[in-house]
């Protein structure tokens, strides 16, 4: 087996715009640094606030990619490569597409695809390109079991492996950003505006609860699109005078700062993988409740590390945001339990051996 330090890999991401999967290939490429030979991110369609996240060390390059197939920025990934001396490709979501035509002219160069999607499996596409491509993959890392079991009936690659999320304290963040309302009773709601977050559902459930009258506050953090989606959000707000009570903050990079002005941690996706999220809200303490989608209930066990509630279901928010608001003698052991289960299960250090000695097996 090849030694780590001959390992030579670049995380290949489409975008840096704050995410669950653009969030880890950050998080991967800062925590190899010290364990392989070169650690480097490509970003191959658009840079965002994530790059203010990358450790300096690491070697990074935007692409800068305009097309499905553009050759230039093909060209500028084979040069970064060629100069670097890459070896492992690392690709995350859809960019294992650009991954396969780089290996096409470089065939020497392994590729690792992470599958972050979690509705995958009950998605009704297709997906002829992903199987066709992984004929060209080293190895496969999903971010829950289902999706583990999925890639092996349906693609054409022996080594695939569950690979749980992990979060960091090490990347670096200046604090810009600071929470409206009292700071015992703020919720904070960390996801992009966009389907299947359901956000809606939270706005429904919090109005319905009616803790804005005793000063609780809901902040959404995430990039808004500005679309239908958002639209639909402010709308709600504005029809039900929640002004004072929600805020909508947009895309922020100063995670850990915004997380230690909250009390409470939510996530109420129709449909997840495997949430970074919760892993963040549990390393800063927070009381949670989260869907039962996914791989979240590994994660949230019922009024043991939090609160889990079905999918879609407005009335279980309803009681649980109830439930925060009037046991708040509770509050505290549930994120205590939450924060040991999350650095005792989900440490760094274990995960980055796991992505390394599959590196390894395949040099």
């Amino acid at each position: 087996m090849a030694s780590p330090k001959e390992i030579r890999v670049i995380q290949l991401i489409d975008s840096l715009e704050p995410g669950g999967a653009e969030r880890m290939a950050v998080t991967i490429a800062n925590g190899l640094l010290e364990e392989v030979g070169y650690s480097g991110l490509v970003t191959t369609r658009l840079e965002g606030g994530l790059r203010n996240t990358i450790n300096q060390k690491v070697g990074y390059a935007f692409l800068n990619k305009k097309k499905a197939i553009d050759f230039s920025a093909l060209l500028r990934l084979r040069t970064f490569v060629k100069i670097n001396k890459v070896n492992t490709i690392h690709a995350h979501g859809s960019s294992y597409f650009f991954a396969a035509l780089l290996k096409m002219t470089m065939p020497s160069v392994r590729i690792f695809w992470h599958d972050h999607f979690g509705n995958r499996v009950k998605s009704q596409k297709g997906y002829f390109l992903l199987r066709f491509f992984s004929i060209f993959f080293s190895g496969v890392f999903t971010v829950n079991e289902v999706l583990k079991d999925w890639a092996q009936k349906k693609l054409r690659v022996k080594n695939v492996e569950f690979l749980s999320n992990f979060t960091s304290t090490s990347e670096d963040e200046i604090p810009v950003t600071i929470l409206k309302g009292t700071s015992d009773k703020r919720i904070v709601f960390l996801a992009n505006l966009h389907h299947p977050k359901n956000h809606i559902l939270a706005l429904q459930s919090f109005l319905a609860s009616q803790i804005a009258n005793e000063g609780w506050t809901l902040h959404l953090i995430g990039k808004d699109n500005q679309d239908h989606y958002s639209e639909k959000l402010k709308n709600f707000i504005k029809e039900n005078n929640l002004q004072q009570a929600v805020f909508i903050y947009g895309s922020c990079t100063d995670v850990k700062s915004i997380l230690k002005q909250a009390k409470v941690g939510i996530l109420v996706s129709s449909y997840e993988g495997f949430p970074v999220t919760l892993l963040e809200y549990g390393m800063a303490e927070l009381t949670v409740i989260s869907t039962d989608v996914g791989y979240c209930s590994t994660i949230i066990q019922n009024e043991v590390t939090g609160y889990l509630i079905a999918s879609d279901d407005e009335a279980q928010l309803k009681n649980a945001l109830i439930k925060i608001a009037n046991e708040s003698y509770k509050n505290a052991t549930l994120a205590k339990k939450l924060n040991t289960f999350v650095k005792n299960n989900y440490a760094p250090e274990k995960v980055i051996q796991k992505i390394t000695a599959a590196y390894q097996r395949k040099l």
